[in-house]
């Protein structure tokens, strides 16, 4: 198998201190290489957020013996019709996967003070609200994750009512953080312009999918990873940086 990732940006030099377009990757077999990166460049080219004009591609090689296989997260949805009201959903299901309120409304505050996205997610503490990262700016990524099946990965997709590379992407990242030992719950909302909808996951309910969390045309998007007090913050990055991570639907 091959880990095939594509990072695009707009302005800048060299791919530093532009504007961020796309960001994708894949784990496929040797055969599915080009047609991935053929793939993916076009993403790169042709986006919602702009013409990239760096893009960055890096093939690996990953050996299945190193990979570790995790189920993939149940999915219930949500429907709100405006941000308000489903950011207000995603409050309150932050709050009964036992997220604290003060955690709660400082990841609310974070996310909505961002002038432009975040590369990557912050790490909050659950109950504290404090920021445990260090990146600043930038975040922590999750990476090294695809479906282990692609085809029942679609067909269970396809059963549930989604997709589109948005839910197949979003999907697969939140099992895997929810996976990560010392993770108690996640939120995010997309940067991409035309995709409102957002998700609250965990290990404890599953990937809950809200139909409405941003308003139609923003750019700024964000992630939060919320954790136990008790974590170990290295070998959590370590893990959703670096383990290559296949799901199972």
């Amino acid at each position: 198998m091959f880990s095939v990732k594509m990072r695009s940006s707009l302005g800048g030099k060299n791919g530093i201190n532009g504007k961020h377009i796309s960001g994708a990757e894949r784990i496929v077999s040797e055969e599915e290489v080009e047609n991935t990166v053929l793939r993916l460049l076009e993403r790169a080219r042709n986006h919602q957020r702009g013409k990239a004009d760096f893009i960055n591609l890096k093939i690996q090689e990953v050996k299945d013996s190193e990979s570790l296989y995790i189920p993939l997260l149940s999915v219930y949805s949500k429907k709100s019709s405006t941000k308000k009201e489903g950011r207000k959903m995603a409050r309150d299901e932050l709050l009964r996967i036992g997220v604290s309120e003060k955690s709660v409304r400082s990841a609310f505050e974070i996310l909505e003070s961002l002038k432009d996205s975040m590369r990557g997610a912050i790490i909050l503490d659950s109950q504290s609200g404090k920021r445990l990262d260090t990146l600043k700016d930038r975040g922590v990524r999750c990476s090294n994750m695809d479906a282990a099946n692609k085809k029942s990965y679609e067909e269970k997709l396809f059963s549930q009512g989604l997709s589109g590379e948005h839910a197949r992407e979003a999907l697969v990242l939140a099992s895997k953080v929810a996976s990560a030992k010392g993770s108690v719950a996640e939120l995010c909302w997309s940067d991409d312009p035309d995709y409102v909808t957002g998700y609250v996951a965990s290990s404890k309910f599953g990937y809950c999918r809200i139909s409405v969390m941003k308003d139609l045309g923003d750019f700024v998007g964000g992630r939060v990873f919320f954790v136990d007090s008790d974590c170990d913050i290295d070998s959590y990055i370590e893990y959703l940086q670096n383990k290559v991570v296949l799901v199972k639907a």
